[in-house]
């Protein structure tokens, strides 16, 4: 039954894969495997532990892909709320999709430099291990670029839901923050390096929202609220 609240918990269990499977590869794996400074240890990390890295490719992998059906998913259940702001959302949802696939190449990368096989083997070891952390800094760089997108397509979400009478204006509110707390992050790591850690810290309270907005689809749902003068239907 295609009811809203079947597409607020379809929503909610894409959306929670997303932050599942999100953290991986931006969080746990280079607080397990990447040396601050240190291109040989970093590069023997990653070639030790090359299954823990593949991991890592697979999970930005799956959430790029699970992206596009959530972004889908979420246009479904908010685009009766204002068509115009549920299609600025699908359009920067998207946006940073390309950017997901294109940014797995160089963690690619970074392996075949650690591993040093085949032709990357002509390399000195220092060369391998410098290309192996150049690779890494662009992936980096790669998801600087996408906390704009990650940002931006927050805003218009939660309009949708603080317009919404169905979900909380609470979420709606807080997906917004959320928004501006990926661009405030951006602009950090673009401008002011040596704050980019600070502001990481700051802002993670900010950054829950998504994690509750996905909770509250699957476990709550939407629950439509009788306008005034509306009485329930028996």
């Amino acid at each position: 039954m295609d009811s809203l609240d079947t597409r607020a918990r379809v929503s909610g269990l894409l959306y929670l894969a997303v932050c599942v499977l999100g953290p991986v590869r931006l969080a746990y794996i280079p607080s397990v495997l990447f040396v601050a400074a240190n291109a040989a240890a970093t590069a023997r990390n990653i070639a030790a532990h090359e299954g823990l890295m593949r991991i890592g490719i697979f999970c930005d992998l799956a959430v790029s892909t699970t992206e596009i059906f959530l972004v889908l998913a979420l246009y479904r259940l908010l685009r009766d709320v204002n068509a115009w702001l549920a299609t600025v959302m699908v359009v920067l949802g998207l946006m940073d999709v390309p950017i997901y696939f294109m940014n797995t190449a160089n963690d690619f990368g970074a392996i075949l430099f650690a591993r040093g096989s085949d032709f990357v083997a002509a390399f000195e070891q220092a060369q391998r291990d410098a290309m192996t952390m150049l690779f890494l800094s662009f992936h980096q760089y790669g998801t600087l670029i996408n906390d704009v997108f990650f940002g931006l397509w927050l805003v218009p979400l939660g309009m949708l839901v603080y317009r919404s009478r169905f979900l909380p204006r609470a979420l709606g509110v807080w997906l917004v923050l959320n928004g501006f707390a990926y661009l405030a992050e951006n602009i950090a790591g673009l401008f002011f390096r040596q704050y980019a850690p600070l502001v990481a810290n700051i802002i993670i309270p900010l950054q829950l929202g998504e994690v509750v907005f996905a909770l509250w689809l699957l476990v709550i749902g939407a629950k439509p609220k009788a306008r005034i003068g509306q009485t329930p239907a028996t």
